[in-house]
């Protein structure tokens, strides 16, 4: 009997190392065919838009709040005391420098300046007599008539009512100003308020409340702050010569309701506040601003010439600062750090970080990391136009 193997065993040995070898690359394949279907990282190609970094001049503004204050605003009251006989205007009246507004009752005034004139008139005779004694003393005195003493006396009479009838004058003109007084005219151009009295009530002379207010419209003014450090740009931009522009804009409105000028800047810096004011004028055809209304101010202080330019939401913010997305030639991105110096309107002014001419990426950043693929794609058409955005190219 023999001591060999079985046949048996060994072929079961044979078939498994087969099998095993099968299911060894059968795993091969099937993990290869997964890696096949499963794409890098590197090559995910993420649609985005872009624009164009430009160079032009672009405005240096700053905001500020304001308060809207008449050029001019009075009070009108009475120089005289009497009765309200009329009232001429009627509140938000529109009136001019010389229009009549209100009466007081004239007659006591006409009397006094009849009484004044007869005292005028009555001295005036007076000093004539004297003047005429006097030249009769001078006449005797030179034939030893009357002696110089009597002269003397007769020259200090006719002084004394010189003085008289001086007196006389001024009085006579002060009740023809108390007269004129009774008829009450605007002493500027403006907009009546509302009125304070009516017609028969007994007026005060100089009254504290007045009987009307007059504020003048057009041209109005603004006043505002701004910290101190911005003083000497602004004394840099009026040295230039130009008239600095002043947008004025109301809490409801993203376009300016007036544009004016600067007029002034106050002669010092309030030291509590760390802050300087400043006064711009606008000419308020049609009233576009009202005494004591709050507005918003966009405040043009110069140019910055040749800036490099970018729409502000190509401007992304990390924790290493501000940085934009800029298209390789090779269709990738690369991550680029920029300084930003202001934004205004929607531009984005980059002080360094990106030239003028290169591409950026507009829309799409946010499934971007350096080095992506990317695909260009033309901007979505604004809602409302026809056009796409007008700060984004195609490439």
């Amino acid at each position: 009997m023999s001591n060999s193997p079985s046949p048996k065993p060994k072929a079961r040995r044979v078939v498994g190392a087969v099998a095993l070898i099968l299911v060894v690359g059968v795993l091969i394949w099937i993990n290869r065919i997964t890696a096949a279907k499963t794409p890098k990282s590197g090559a995910i190609v993420v649609p985005v838009t872009m624009t164009v970094a430009t160079a032009r001049d672009v405005d240096v503004t700053v905001d500020a709040l304001g308060t809207v204050v008449p050029d001019a605003q009075v009070t009108v009251t009475s120089r005289v005391g009497g009765t309200l006989d009329a009232v001429h205007f009627k509140e938000g009246q529109m009136v001019k420098r010389g229009d009549l507004l209100a009466v007081i009752d004239p007659r006591p005034y006409a009397a006094a300046l009849q009484q004044a004139r007869g005292q005028l008139e009555r001295d005036q005779a007076q000093l004539a007599n004297a003047r005429l004694d006097l030249q009769r003393y001078r006449e005797a005195v030179a034939q030893h008539a009357v002696p110089e003493q009597q002269v003397a006396a007769q020259q200090a009479t006719v002084q004394a009512d010189e003085g008289i009838v001086l007196f006389d004058r001024g009085g006579l003109q002060a009740a023809e100003l108390n007269l004129a007084y009774t008829h009450i005219t605007s002493p500027i151009d403006g907009r009546v308020g509302l009125r304070m009295v009516d017609a028969g009530n007994i007026v005060p002379a100089n009254g504290t409340n007045g009987l009307l207010t007059i504020v003048q419209l057009k041209p109005i003014s603004v006043i505002f702050t701004l910290p101190q450090s911005r003083v000497q740009a602004v004394l840099t931009g009026m040295r230039s010569g130009r008239p600095l522009r002043v947008e004025a804009f109301d809490r409801s409105s993203a376009k300016p309701i007036a544009e004016g000028t600067l007029l002034t800047i106050d002669n010092q810096i309030d030291q509590a506040t760390g802050t300087f004011k400043l006064k711009a004028t606008f000419p308020n055809r049609d009233t576009e601003l009202w005494p004591g209304e709050f507005v918003t101010l966009r405040f043009l202080i110069g140019v910055r010439k040749n800036a490099i330019t970018l729409p502000e939401r190509t401007v992304q913010q990390g924790p290493g600062g501000d940085f934009v997305f800029v298209i390789n030639p090779n269709e990738t991105v690369s991550q680029r750090t920029v300084t930003t110096t202001s934004t205004d309107l929607g531009v984005a002014v980059i002080e360094r970080g990106v030239a003028a001419g290169e591409h950026v990426v507009l829309d799409g950043q946010y499934r971007l990391e350096d080095g992506s693929r990317v695909r260009i794609e033309a901007p979505a058409p604004a809602s409302g136009t026809n056009g796409s955005d007008s700060t984004s190219q195609s490439r």
